[in-house]
């Protein structure tokens, strides 16, 4: 007889013992010990492909010109940290200024970005017209066209409506992105045709239901939206380079260029303007990621 039946009174009930805690995957089967190790390894790994080279950058960037950057081995932390690579950057170009012209840019492609692709995704997926399908088949196919194939294309298109030389040119040939509004396409797809007809029996028009019912319902795919066009137009360096030939409108991705043709060996100056140029999406991917881990209830019924 164990010490608590001994000390338990008589007919009271056995105390209950409790399970222990099982780790389960998102079936609500039980994951072993191994495979949730294994998964974490995994987990690290890719962590370190893809924050490593960041982490070292920035790294290299507060290091002072005393510092061995090439040493072996190597050191992560700087020994003496130092914001003055930032500065010998802003003296070296205008850095600031071509980030200006990055930021009316990508400003400019989230915006007829966003407001084209939640159109013609709309139109795509709730209107009812002839020739739906094919342009539907239109945009898929627009994204297997390299962007290299139509690039003279482009070039000559901006030339005769006197764009070149302007960051309107820059925006124009990437306004509408043929995968955003496939992406808007599909979010619109997974709304529920009966609140639209609700709202139609009510007397709402085309521009009501699209304004006040479908759009607030993908917010989620409209930041994946907002996310895809900033990036690529801010880390877009090929086109800028082709339209632009005045120093005062060249983006921050070309004005960057400088540095790896003049202080080549400088290592630090690099790793400073990598870092100023990775900044500003860093801080959009912030605010928006929220919204950007949305997409799997997307377009539900929320109450």
């Amino acid at each position: 007889m164990s010490v608590l039946e001994k000390v338990r009174p008589a007919g009271a009930p056995a105390p209950e013992r409790r399970p222990r805690p099982r780790v389960t995957d998102e079936h609500g089967r039980r994951v072993r010990v191994w495979e949730l190790v294994l998964r974490y390894l995994l987990l690290l790994a890719v962590l370190a492909l893809t924050v490593g080279p960041f982490l070292w950058q920035l790294s290299t960037s507060l290091k002072g010109p005393s510092e061995d950057i090439f040493q072996s081995p190597p050191a992560l932390l700087p020994g003496h940290p130092t914001p003055h690579n930032y500065q010998r950057v802003a003296d070296t170009i205008p850095v600031w200024d071509y980030a200006v012209n990055s930021l009316k840019v990508a400003g400019a492609n989230v915006v007829t970005n966003c407001a084209g692709s939640a159109l013609a995704g709309y139109a795509l997926a709730r209107l009812r017209y002839r020739g739906r399908k094919a342009a539907t088949l239109v945009f898929i196919l627009a994204m297997l066209v390299p962007v290299e194939g139509i690039i003279i294309a482009q070039f000559t298109t901006m030339r005769e409506l006197g764009l070149n030389n302007t960051l309107i040119g820059v925006v124009l040939p990437g306004c509408v992105g043929a995968m955003n509004v496939l992406l808007m396409r599909n979010a619109f797809l997974n709304l529920p045709y009966e609140i639209e007809e609700a709202a139609y029996i009510d007397g709402a028009n085309v521009w009501q239901r699209f304004l006040r019912i479908a759009l607030p319902s993908v917010k989620g795919t409209l930041a994946v939206v907002a996310i895809f066009a900033f990036m690529g137009a801010w880390d877009d360096f090929l086109w800028p380079l082709i339209v632009l030939s005045d120093p005062s409108k060249f983006t921050l991705t070309i004005g960057l260029n400088y540095l790896h043709g003049t202080f080549a060996n400088d290592e630090r100056l690099v790793a400073a303007g990598t870092i100023i140029a990775v900044a500003p999406l860093i801080a959009l991917f912030a605010c928006l990621q929220r919204y950007f881990f949305r997409g799997v209830g997307e377009g539900a019924v929320k109450g």
